[in-house]
């Protein structure tokens, strides 16, 4: 017989979305495997000048990060929020464009259920593990090469078409809709 993946829910949060804002969100601890040094890279790309980018979070890599930015002269459009509340992170998730996660081989990545919760497309990167499984490339976000360039087209495509990222979002939330504590209950028990 056949078994099925079971999905946890996103943390239970008063996800929202407010609007699809002029930035990027990125959240995670700022490690080497959350790869946020591959976003400013992308960021720094000519395909994603002007896009505006807030990363929260905070783990042994802020300091790198933050002076890999400045090098990049990316200071004027990337800002670090550092360490955020519960309710900081879904007014973030509830006013952003889309949510860029991508990690190197993620387990799950709770980030990518957050984001389709609050209505966000996502972009992440094929070799992401849990939020490649997640994400359909071009329906609920975009799946792209972990590479600069390909990232940074990536992110200038959500950004620069707000109808296509309020598509995907809403396909984002549609995705999550049915992953439920009950709805995993009821299949286990099958």
């Amino acid at each position: 017989m056949p078994s099925a993946v079971l999905h946890p829910p996103a943390p239970p949060r008063a996800y929202r979305c407010d609007a699809y804002g002029d930035y990027l969100f990125a959240v995670s601890r700022l490690t080497p495997l959350k790869r946020v040094d591959l976003l400013l890279k992308a960021l720094a790309e000519p395909a994603a000048v002007g896009v505006r980018c807030v990363i929260a979070g905070d783990g042994e890599q802020a300091a790198d990060l933050q002076a890999l930015s400045a090098r990049l002269g990316l200071a004027g459009r990337v800002r670090f929020a550092g360490r955020i509340s519960e309710a900081e992170l879904v007014d973030y998730l509830a006013r952003c464009r889309a949510v860029c996660f991508p990690p190197l081989d993620e387990d799950y990545g709770f980030v990518t259920v957050e984001a389709f919760a609050s209505s966000k497309a996502v972009v992440t990167c094929r070799d992401s593990g849990g939020p490649a499984e997640l994400v359909r490339d071009g329906q609920n976000g975009l799946v792209c090469e972990p590479a600069p360039a390909a990232l940074a087209s990536a992110l200038s495509q959500v950004m620069e078409d707000r109808t296509r990222a309020i598509r995907m979002g809403e396909a984002g939330r549609a995705t999550v809709a049915p992953m439920t504590w009950p709805a995993a209950v009821e299949t286990l028990l099958q």
